[in-house]
């Protein structure tokens, strides 16, 4: 069922946003802030269930691509995503009847608002990672049967490239890089043009509904004095996420970071309270990999999400910092993600990680 957003659901659905989005998908802040003033400026946007989208209507994704930590530093003025949702129009031929997120998280939960509001479009509830994820060709979409190409790019000096790399999307994914880099290492997409039909076949539903039940039910545990994780689990077992796992309580007592070659990479130490225990987290703008004690607890694609202790608030990345109270927790994909042409496309194999996925809740 469609459904209005409007500025005060913002604050909850860039909370769960991040949750979702496994420590990456760009500062939910920042998105949030952007989206506030469309709104406050065009008005509410409608976000459409992807069952009533017409099969025939065009959907073009639209999307901020780079390292996180860029964002700190060199924000968006708003105009970039749709200079590249108009370009990919004018390449196309046509227009957009709406527009979609690529991933769920951050501030690409909150860029297809942004182009919602300031052109009129309707955004699809729905993406095609259902997480985030670091490169472009890590799609459901791609995973089955839609081809990035053509895409285009925007940048904040009103630069726009296309490029087209037909089916080949990881090629695609290497050329915006190098592009995405040349432009300060920040820029904004338009990809993955799909009809309606094609959105119902390959794309992970409600996850901006998804996300903004997670962000209001960590809000509300809050305010109720309860335990916003256990709440949370509770939240999810009637979704498509329906394990949630506590995999490790302690302290953050080292952050190595470093951003390279377009991406954030590093990894995340902590020591359990009783400093019995060390927790270790590799990631590549997301998290992608927790060990406990050097025991995997949770793997891509599974969710491992980083939270602070008292408050859940979840905790990007790019602002892991030393002497931080944590909760990491690992959650479960949705079917969708776990299918061998799935794991093939973004697995552990496609980071270069010598472990085999096994889901969450079957790791003891």
């Amino acid at each position: 069922m469609s459904w209005t957003l409007t500025e005060a659901d913002l604050p909850d659905l860039a909370r769960g946003a991040a949750v979702l989005g496994t420590g990456g998908g760009g500062d939910p802040y920042v998105g949030r802030l952007l989206v506030r003033e469309a709104i406050r400026e065009h008005g509410p946007v409608t976000i459409l269930d992807p069952a009533e989208v017409d099969d025939s209507a065009l959907v073009i994704p639209t999307a901020q691509m780079g390292a996180p930590t860029v964002v700190h530093e060199k924000l968006p003025n708003g105009a970039e995503p749709v200079l590249a949702l108009r370009t990919l129009e004018r390449h196309l031929g046509t227009r957009a009847d709406a527009t979609m997120p690529i991933e769920c998280g951050g501030i690409n939960s909150m860029i297809p608002l942004l182009v919602g509001a300031r052109l009129g479009l309707p955004v699809v509830d729905a993406d095609g990672m259902g997480r985030a994820f670091p490169e472009l060709q890590m799609e459901t979409f791609g995973v089955y049967g839609v081809p990035g190409s053509p895409m285009a790019i925007g940048g904040e000096r009103g630069e726009t490239t296309v490029i087209d790399t037909g089916a080949d999307n990881r090629r695609m994914e290497w050329l915006a890089r190098g592009v995405t880099i040349r432009l300060g290492g920040v820029a904004h997409i338009a990809e993955y043009a799909m009809s309606g039909a094609d959105v119902k076949r390959t794309a992970v539903p409600q996850t901006l509904s998804l996300a903004l039940t997670v962000g209001r039910t960590i809000r509300e545990a809050r305010e109720r004095n309860e335990d916003p994780v256990e709440r949370l689990a509770s939240a999810l077992r009637s979704t498509p996420y329906e394990h949630l796992r506590v995999l490790f309580r302690g302290k953050v007592s080292d952050v190595e970071r470093r951003t390279e070659a377009g991406f954030a990479r590093g990894r995340a130490a902590a020591v359990s309270f009783d400093g019995a225990h060390k927790l270790e987290i590799l990631f590549q703008n997301e998290n992608l990999l927790a060990t406990v004690d050097g025991s995997v607890r949770c793997v891509v694609p599974d969710l491992i999400c980083v939270l602070e202790s008292a408050t859940a608030e979840p905790i990007t990345t790019e602002t892991l910092r030393y002497g931080q109270r944590v909760t990491v927790v690992g959650i479960s994909t949705p079917p969708l993600m776990r299918t061998p042409a799935a794991l093939d496309t973004f697995g552990p194999a496609a980071f270069g990680l010598p472990h085999g996925f096994v889901p969450v809740e079957e790791i003891a």
